[in-house]
């Protein structure tokens, strides 16, 4: 039988998490996260799970493969609608409906994060001849920094090759009566996330 310290594995911090202690950062829209007003924490879990059949009751076992939720923000909309328009310049260059050129100019805008790469629109998949080709127009990273009770950042979530899936549209209305501020909602897919330290190098990544 396993003996173990149940004074070591108390609880060092005794305070409750705030909802309202946070700061989001995503590096492609600095006009975004800062009306930032909600944001969430996703939520993981574990997919393709089975079971070993037995004569009795047939016994779970893990999957191999962990799933994310979506990444979703709420932002208050400025009144020329320039954070608004980074998230839809950016949905835009990846749906380029208005041809090849939209998704080239996302590409070149990765240049602030690869600032050696070359500029130039995907080709086939496999075919690229020495290296692969520059994507850091199409993905952003982020971070959700979770502040102490006196607003100071202890911990970061740190979030990997983030996109957005969807906008939400804004609702004007001639017949408000109070002056009700417009907000819109982004909803983000991406890599994965890890925690850290805040102000860390590295990203720690707990498995026990």
């Amino acid at each position: 039988m396993t003996t173990t310290n149940s004074y070591n594995r108390q609880p060092t911090k005794l305070d409750y998490a705030d909802p309202t202690k946070f700061k989001f950062n995503i590096i492609k829209l600095p006009k975004v996260e800062y009306f930032c007003t909600a944001v969430n924490l996703p939520g993981v879990s574990l997919s393709d799970n089975y079971t070993q059949p037995t004569p009795f009751r047939d016994i779970p076992l893990p999957g191999e493969k962990l799933s994310y939720d979506r990444l979703t923000m709420t932002f208050l909309v400025d009144e020329n609608l320039e954070n608004y328009q980074e998230i839809h310049g950016w949905l835009r260059g990846l749906g380029f409906p208005g041809g090849y050129a939209e998704f080239k100019t996302l590409l070149d805008s990765g240049a602030d994060r690869f600032p050696t790469s070359k500029n130039s629109v995907l080709g086939d998949a496999g075919r690229s001849k020495y290296a692969a080709p520059n994507t850091g127009g199409i993905f952003s990273d982020a971070t959700l920094s979770i502040l102490s009770s006196k607003n100071n950042a202890i911990t970061d979530v740190r979030f990997s090759d983030v996109f957005p899936i969807s906008l939400s549209g804004l609702q004007y209305d001639q017949r408000a009566t109070d002056t009700d501020y417009l907000t819109a909602t982004v909803t983000f897919d991406y890599k994965l996330y890890d925690f850290a330290n805040t102000n860390a190098g590295r990203t720690s990544i707990t498995t026990s």
